[in-house]
């Protein structure tokens, strides 16, 4: 690696601390404010240039960035034509005892850009753009409405994703206040991964040039397994979404007079998610979405599950618990901790995210509907190719439709998964010693049941590269739901251990700490 990084010497109570005052000075604030706007993805803000949302979130992080005490930081709002804004840091390899700023062109000869032990490059990911509003918020609550209690920062889009740019640079702020050194580090803040990351392609090859020899990338847009310790996520699922919909008639119709004679457009589209879903248990049809789960991650399942139990089943917000208080009535699909965490994560899996044709209640008359849409959402498997899951339900469902009603299945999209590499042993060391160090206790592996696109483009773009996926969003932490929070006591914890991973990714031995 790098000579002129030297082995890095940390303090970890006294980082801890300083981040910790950084967040309760700071950082909450920000995000309080970073609350408040409704800075909508693309998909669900059409008119998102107009509206200036994200621009104002992206504009404010800037400026934070440029606020900040951080040597040898460069920042640029980038932009493409027709794309969202993207936020680009470059913060050069900073030579710790020295307390010096080596210039990226400079710090690695060619012999030592073939050294693989170190990553010559952090980049560090992150996003902005936000989840629709959705339902069901506390009364005293809202997506928009910050409210700061019991170290909880409630409001729209904080733990998913506003906080990750933050910590990012606090994190790095903080190696620098103690003397130590870190590698070069980038950061890639987009603003439309909650539409899929489409324009985050196009700002990777635009960039590449400037992005370097990537060796580690850091995820900050990840969950948590609890808030006891480090979790790095081993897998993601992919997912495929589209609008089903069926139509019957060219009007509606009195349902006295046609019912019995014209079918049920309802009807017609339960039959026909027949062919990809079996309703009495859930378990989807085709054998094409599956896939066998490797075994380092069944073992590592294994692992998960004894940790977490029931609180694998704990965590979601149940219709009513049963008479003891101690779990649901709702009863679970799946029955034992290992079976839940195998479901949520290397399963495929069918959600109705949205409907079309049906009135609400109080202004449905008895009338045959002429058409019902539903939006889908398709969990796919880590190890399951997205495109041809997109071909085979468009195949699947609108082929030989029932009663020859129109049948479509169209705006179908997908995303891969991710099954993360092996983890250098220079990197399991660094994460279990900042576990150790932020939480008192190993670090820990989860699958993540949803999607984080970019960890497709990532790879493929930098397929050496070690990954270190993470996040805040642990039990009831509900992103995209009512009553979404960022839990502060574990976003502390969490960017000091990036602290000190970056720290030990620019140290030439390993890490000491004192």
């Amino acid at each position: 690696m790098n000579a002129l990084v030297p082995t890095s010497v940390l303090n970890a109570a006294q980082l801890q601390q300083r981040i910790s005052a950084c967040w309760d000075d700071d950082l909450v604030r920000q995000l309080t404010d970073y609350i408040a706007v409704p800075a909508k993805s693309p998909m669900f803000d059409p008119e998102w240039v107009q509206h200036g949302f994200i621009e104002r979130v992206v504009q404010s992080a800037a400026d934070w960035v440029r606020s900040q005490k951080v040597a040898g930081l460069q920042l640029e709002i980038v932009r493409l034509p027709g794309r969202t804004p993207l936020l680009f840091f470059e913060v050069a390899a900073h030579s710790g005892a020295s307390n010096n700023i080596a210039s990226s062109a400079c710090c690695t000869s060619a012999s030592e850009q073939n050294d693989t032990t170190h990553p010559e490059t952090v980049l560090i990911y992150g996003h902005l753009d936000k989840q629709p509003e959705f339902t069901g918020w506390r009364s005293d609550l809202g997506p928009w409405t910050p409210v700061y209690e019991d170290g909880m920062l409630y409001g729209r889009g904080g733990a998913d994703d506003g906080y990750a740019v933050y910590a990012a640079i606090t994190a790095i702020a903080a190696i620098q206040a103690q003397g130590a050194g870190h590698p070069r580090i980038v950061g890639l803040i987009e603003t439309s991964e909650e539409s899929g990351s489409p324009d985050l392609g196009p700002y990777i090859d635009a960039l590449r040039p400037r992005l370097g020899d990537v060796s580690l990338v850091v995820c900050l847009d990840s969950g948590a397994g609890n808030y006891d310790q480090l979790w790095i996520t081993n897998s993601l699922r992919g997912n495929v979404t589209g609008v089903l919909r069926v139509e019957v008639l060219t009007e509606g119709v009195h349902s006295g007079d046609a019912s019995g004679v014209v079918p049920s457009s309802f009807r017609v589209l339960r039959h026909v998610l027949d062919r990809l879903e079996d309703s009495a248990s859930g378990r989807l049809l085709p054998a094409s979405l599956h896939c066998e789960v490797p075994a380092d991650r069944l073992a590592e399942a294994r692992a998960t599950a004894a940790i977490l139990g029931d609180e694998l089943f704990k965590r979601f917000p149940w219709a009513h618990a049963n008479c003891t208080g101690s779990g649901p009535s709702v009863l679970p699909t799946a029955t034992e901790p290992l079976q839940a965490l195998l479901a949520r994560t290397w399963a495929p899996t069918l959600s109705v995210t949205g409907v079309e044709g049906l009135p609400d209640l109080q202004n449905a008359g008895n009338v045959l509907r002429p058409a019902t849409s539903f939006k889908l959402s398709v969990r796919l498997p880590p190890l399951v190719d997205a495109a041809q899951a997109v071909q085979q339900l468009k195949t699947l469902l609108e082929e030989n439709a029932p009663y020859q009603a129109r049948v479509t299945f169209e705006h179908a999209e997908g995303a891969s998964g991710w099954n993360a590499p092996s983890t250098a042993p220079w990197l399991h060391a660094a994460l279990q010693q900042a576990s150790q160090n932020c939480f008192g206790a190993p670090y820990a592996t989860i699958g993540q049941g949803g999607t984080i696109p970019l960890m497709n483009m990532l790879e493929k773009s930098f397929p050496k590269a070690q990954m270190m996926v993470c996040g805040v969003l642990g039990p009831k932490s509900n992103a995209h739901g009512p009553n979404e929070f960022l839990h502060v006591p574990y976003a502390k914890k969490l960017t000091a251990t990036v602290a000190q991973v970056l720290a030990a990714a620019g140290a030439a031995r390993e890490i000491k700490y004192y």
